[in-house]
């Protein structure tokens, strides 16, 4: 944890009144997830794009039960802020625990959702804003380096199932149909 804190220590050099506001605009971009819910529920409402929203909601979800209802609590982390009480906040201070960083996990799903939907074109962007985010928790002293690494790890694996559990529920659909006469059509 020594480590950790001397890295935070160092990107609290890098404070400027203009990064600062970018980096509490950003990382307001990934308050409750809410960039990745309004992306996913774009995408659902779009014909052509909704299992991809199905996909980054049911990511999401999976998310959300994997960092905020099983991992927080049990590992329960002490955030860097309330170890070092000498760095003065940019934001409010956040009142759950550290491990795993839920702002970065979130942002993760959502972009290993789109990976794994095939939408190439989103996952560049998606990547680029996911990367923000998880650096802007560093920047406002709210998360440890290894908080940011176990977010990623925690959304990578809810993206991915996110995908299997929109597959497995098209796949037996599409049987189930096919079973009953009715046809559908399948893309």
């Amino acid at each position: 944890m020594e480590i950790e804190l001397r890295i935070l220590d160092w990107i609290q050099t890098w404070h400027t009144p203009v990064l600062d506001g970018l980096m509490c605009a950003i990382t307001t971009l990934g308050n409750a997830g809410a960039i990745w819910i309004l992306l996913g529920l774009l995408l659902f409402l779009n014909t052509k794009t909704r299992k991809t929203g199905a996909v980054v909601m049911a990511a999401l979800v999976l998310d959300v039960l994997f960092c905020n209802v099983l991992l927080k609590p049990y590992i329960a982390r002490v955030r860097p802020c309330d170890v070092n009480t000498a760095v003065s906040l940019l934001i409010a201070r956040p009142k759950d625990f550290s491990f795993p960083s839920g702002h970065t996990a979130a942002s993760f799903a959502a972009v290993a959702a789109l990976w794994f939907a095939g939408e190439k074109k989103l996952v560049k962007p998606a990547f680029v804003l996911a990367c923000l985010i998880a650096f802007s928790r560093l920047y406002l002293y709210v998360h440890y380096p290894t908080d940011i690494l176990g977010g990623i790890v925690v959304g990578m694996v809810a993206g991915y199932l996110g995908y299997r559990i929109v597959q497995k529920g098209i796949a037996y659909y599409t049987e189930k149909q096919d079973r009953s006469g009715w046809h559908i059509e399948r893309g």
